[in-house]
């Protein structure tokens, strides 16, 4: 092996602590598509299909641990505790962390859309290419070492509350975006407990649904839904970020609403109609 391929194995051996048998997805796995990357035929080589896979075993291997530390408890806890460990600013800490910025392949244009997030979703595709190159039992072994051991107690994360509602109402007001939750449907469940559905509109636009036994829990379900939808949709981003057009004034409510709009006239006759019918009286001719 040359020194010029010896130095990328070396390169992920120290951030993963494994040596490749396919070094070509680790490359992948950092590589995002603003970098208009294409293969030998002309497609698009970058990290998401990586990242897809990677979100889905992560959030299998997390909900393996967290089923097993926590044996009574019941679905919503466990849900909840694997949300909180997944979420994209853990992952991006742990991305910053590990050094993935320094080896990202991310081109300039538009960094600031991006914003941190390219390196928690280049996390998210690592764990993808372990999983295709290494298997399920090693990526197991790799996300225990790097996420949980190293970066997250397990049991304080259970007990932490995350207000998404107030995160994402303060989003809205940084980047001057109203933000508005609407209860849409009330129903009851399998268990007969009434339960909420609502959605969260950003600039007008459905930003996420949320689904709970409360106004509050659906509140913050579809917040959460929306925050994820900000980070990671970018088409998304940019129609919220429109201005919305000035809708044009009526001119003919406006007229009706000015301060020289003039008394309508009533006739006489009809006046002296609704008189005789409240008095039962005849009316003179």
């Amino acid at each position: 092996m040359t020194n010029s391929r010896k130095e990328p194995y070396l390169l992920f051996y120290r951030l993963t602590g494994i040596i490749p048998d396919n070094l070509d997805l680790y490359e992948m796995a950092m590589c995002h598509k603003s970098t208009g990357v294409k293969d030998s035929k002309g497609n698009s080589v970058n990290n998401e299909r990586l990242e897809f896979l990677g979100d889905a075993i992560l959030n299998s291997i997390v909900a393996d641990i967290v089923y097993h530390q926590f044996t009574d408890k019941e679905e919503g806890f466990l849900t909840d505790t694997r949300s909180k460990i997944v979420q994209r600013e853990s992952l991006n800490k742990l991305a910053i962390e590990l050094g993935i910025p320094k080896i990202m392949q991310l081109s300039s244009k538009n960094g600031a859309l991006h914003g941190n997030n390219v390196f928690g979703n280049a996390f998210e595709a690592l764990i993808g290419a372990i999983y295709l190159d290494q298997g399920y039992e090693r990526c197991k072994q790799f996300i225990e070492s790097k996420l949980i051991a190293s970066c997250i107690d397990v049991n304080k994360m259970a007990q932490k509350e995350v207000n998404f509602k107030s995160r994402l109402i303060e989003w809205g007001q940084s980047n001057k975006v109203p933000v508005e939750f609407e209860v849409i449907e009330t129903f009851h469940d399998r268990r007969h407990e009434l339960t909420f559905q609502t959605h969260v509109l950003v600039n007008g636009l459905v930003g996420g649904l949320g689904v709970g036994h409360s106004k509050k829990e659906s509140h913050q379900n579809a917040a959460k839904m929306a925050l994820k939808k900000l980070q990671e949709d970018e088409d998304f981003i940019e129609q919220v970020l429109q201005p919305k057009p000035e809708l044009p004034v009526d001119e003919e409510k406006a007229e009706l609403t000015t301060e020289n709009t003039e008394p309508i006239e009533v006739p006489e006759t009809t006046v002296q109609e609704e008189n005789a019918e409240q008095t039962n009286d005849p009316i003179e001719n």
